[in-house]
């Protein structure tokens, strides 16, 4: 399956096809050097799999977790592609999760100004969410993707034969993501997710979700208005994701989203959530969660840009004091009252 992204010279296809990792060379142009990153978390046969099909591949594996999408292994790969007399022909592929895909797309976007650079995926997480839209970015004192650079990429390969490889939390964390398209944007999937069992229904899943995104990204590349729809659920969700620790981004979108939720939605959203494994609340201090969203990108002058769903499948976009948002952040952290 091809969904092709149309944003006239930056257009770029999303290929959605089981064993496409062994077939990188029909849709990337390999044949020069590729920087090609992951993570230790990441089986080692993925990212060998796309440097097998590499003129010159040169392999950087990244330690796993949030804490690699920082300025300092930014620079680790930025040396790396300049001590290999990387030229701006040359292109960059990520292969992993999310905070690969940022990192890797980021970096591309520094050296040299610009050079191509591809996704390849290998978490639900990553490939309905961080792959798609151009998106890159690194963190900065703890705070999300304060600094980074749109930069689309030149393909992105989902094989969902690479989801079989992870564990069960990190297929929900990556549904977290599907979950939050479906109440804003497709009110048949998300009944979906009501109706079926999701982690077998993973393909047709990804596949809405990426089309859901793809539209979006059309247009609005830049997130000037409707991309903003993305953000639901993580203004909340990256408040908690900067002050907590173990939580995955996609927990904290799934506890993020549920503030800016009509009561009615509510209600239907927390048995889905359930079903998945997903939290509904966090045992966090909410001062502390406060305190990292006054710094969130969507925050200015005192105000911050939310979404609301009130129905599902629709949504609301407005801007309103930071300081609004405390009592929805007391909703969902703090202990449970015994």
């Amino acid at each position: 399956m091809i969904i092709p992204v149309r944003l006239k010279d930056r257009s770029y296809p999303i290929v959605l096809e089981r064993g496409a990792l062994l077939c990188a060379r029909e849709w990337m142009d390999l044949d020069r050097k590729a920087l090609v990153v992951t993570d230790e978390g990441v089986p080692k046969s993925y990212a060998e799999a796309i440097a097998n099909q590499c003129k010159a591949p040169l392999c950087f594996t990244v330690p796993q977790g949030e804490g690699s999408k920082s300025l300092d292994t930014l620079r680790l790969l930025l040396t790396a592609m300049l001590e290999h007399d990387f030229s701006r022909k040359d292109c960059v592929v990520a292969v992993g999760g999310g905070v690969v895909s940022d990192l890797s797309g980021f970096a591309a976007s520094c050296y040299m100004r610009g050079i191509d650079f591809y996704t390849v995926p290998t978490t639900v997480l990553a490939a309905v969410d961080a792959s798609v839209g151009g998106k890159t970015a690194v963190n900065l004192c703890g705070v999300k993707n304060v600094v980074g650079a749109f930069r689309q990429p030149k393909a992105v390969l989902i094989d969902p034969d690479t989801f079989l490889t992870l564990p069960r939390r990190q297929v929900a964390n990556g549904l977290s993501e599907a979950v939050k398209m479906a109440l804003t944007s497709d009110r048949d999937l998300f009944s979906r997710f009501e109706t079926r069992d999701p982690f077998t229904d993973l393909d047709e899943i990804v596949a809405r979700s990426v089309r859901i995104k793809r539209g979006v990204v059309e247009q609005d590349e830049t997130e000037r208005n409707l991309r903003r729809v993305l953000n639901f659920g993580h203004t909340i969700g990256h408040g908690i994701e900067s002050a907590g620790k173990g939580r995955y981004h996609g927990e904290c979108v799934a506890i993020g989203m549920l503030p800016m939720c009509s009561e009615p939605v509510k209600n239907r959203l927390v048995p889905v959530l359930e079903k998945l494994g997903l939290p509904t609340r966090c045992d966090l201090d909410p001062a502390a969660g406060y305190a990292f969203l006054q710094h969130d990108k969507k925050a200015a002058q005192g105000s911050v840009s939310i979404v609301r769903v009130e129905e599902v499948g629709s949504f609301v976009l407005e801007t309103v004091p930071v300081e609004s948002l405390r009592a929805r952040i007391e909703s969902v952290t703090g202990r449970e009252e015994a």
